[in-house]
């Protein structure tokens, strides 16, 4: 059905549209206010989904881990080797990878130099994937770099690097998202390059999933920390629930910041209406006068501002789709997630949220312009 049949199948319909088009510059800036409401509602729901997205996703890659420190009450700086073998002793279903932390500078052909964080460790395979060789599941000699340091220092797979006095070849580039280095430059060496170190900086177990991992971090907890000392910090990374939740009542109060933008443009189109009514108080009395009944008026009023609202709502959602591409652009590097179900959703909230806040500011003027006497609106 087009709109002109639309317009000419409901008369009130018609009348609606007609009295829009009277005073084109009001109806144009009150739907103003409604577009500026629904890219403002729509366009942080979307940011907060791609937010969302790709916290989700870098949490993924080590939701299942759990990461051992020396505690605050321990008495070496770090964690033994007796503490290592009552790990695996307890954990006979993950993955058990102490490793030995220090840091250098890599340097190339031509002289120019990245500092990077090393890690010395034998069980590669266990934390890192790499984007070129094979990370071996005992690494006794040769390298990892990572692949941002090998890229802008030009790096090859084959080629040595240099760490205390000692050249390494690099077996292998790490994938960015699973180095475990500060500021995303690592070099991975086996474990006997740092072996000056008698005690490990970190000892990361790798479990199935997530609540595996948590129940893992609970039993080394229980076992070697009690409620006044901490010999052990252990952290899980498996509580992405609780980073969801997070969010979620971060989009919420996004939404309800977008919203006052709503609210402020339903006022307006409050004072459009009753403006409206005002200057066709007369017509409306005629209306009335020749039989037209209050419920027809009623809808006729509530027709013109449920049309103010769908024009700007509908403007505002390609306005906002626009805005959410771009986002998630810049976020999570996939625009298209934007027409996702997490991400589109807001653009359905925020033209229902301009439709129904449209109606309901037209309320109060539809009741009455519908409730005026004939003869009191023919008089005024």
């Amino acid at each position: 059905m087009s709109v002109v049949d639309l317009l000419w199948r409901f008369p009130s319909v018609q009348m609606a549209w007609r009295n829009l088009g009277r005073n084109k510059l009001r109806t144009v800036l009150a739907a103003l206010g409604i577009i500026i409401g629904v890219v403002s509602i729509c366009s942080l729901g979307m940011a907060t989904a791609a937010i969302q997205q790709q916290a989700t996703s870098q949490l993924g890659s080590i939701g299942n881990e759990v990461s051992i420190t020396s505690g605050q009450d321990s008495d070496t700086d770090g964690v033994t080797d007796d503490q290592v073998d009552t790990m695996r002793n307890l954990v006979t279903d993950a993955e058990v990878v102490p490793q030995k932390t220090n840091s250098t500078s890599v340097s190339s052909r031509n002289g120019r130099e990245v500092r990077v964080s090393v890690t010395g460790v034998t069980n590669a395979a266990a934390l890192y994937n790499l984007t070129s060789g094979e990370a071996p599941s005992r690494l006794l000699s040769g390298a990892l770099l990572s692949n941002s340091t090998a890229t802008t220092l030009g790096i090859e797979e084959g080629d040595p690097v240099e760490y205390d006095g000692q050249l390494y070849r690099v077996q292998g580039l790490i994938e960015e998202e699973n180095a475990f280095g500060f500021g995303g430059g690592e070099l991975v060496l086996p474990e006997s390059a740092l072996s000056e170190q008698n005690h490990y900086d970190v000892v990361t177990i790798v479990a199935a999933d997530s609540s595996t991992a948590t129940e893992i971090g609970g039993e080394l907890d229980q076992y070697f920390n009690t409620e006044d000392e901490e010999e052990l910090s252990i952290n899980t990374f498996g509580n992405a629930g609780q980073v969801g939740g997070f969010l979620e009542t971060l989009s919420l109060a996004l939404l309800a910041i977008g919203g006052i933008s709503l609210v402020v443009a339903s006022v307006a189109i409050l004072n459009v209406m009753l403006m409206s009514t005002v200057e066709r108080r007369g017509e409306i009395g005629v209306l009335r006068a020749v039989g037209i009944r209050r419920s027809e008026v009623l809808r006729m009023i509530l027709t013109e501002a449920a049309l103010m609202g769908a024009l700007g709502g509908l403007i505002g959602v390609i306005l906002s789709l626009a805005a959410g591409l771009a986002i998630f652009q810049m976020i999570t590097g996939d625009p298209l997630g934007a027409l996702q179900w997490s991400g589109a959703q807001y653009l359905v909230y925020g033209f229902g949220f301009a439709v129904v806040a449209s109606i309901l500011s037209g309320v109060y003027p539809a009741w009455k312009a519908a409730n005026d006497r004939p003869v009191d609106a023919l008089r005024g």
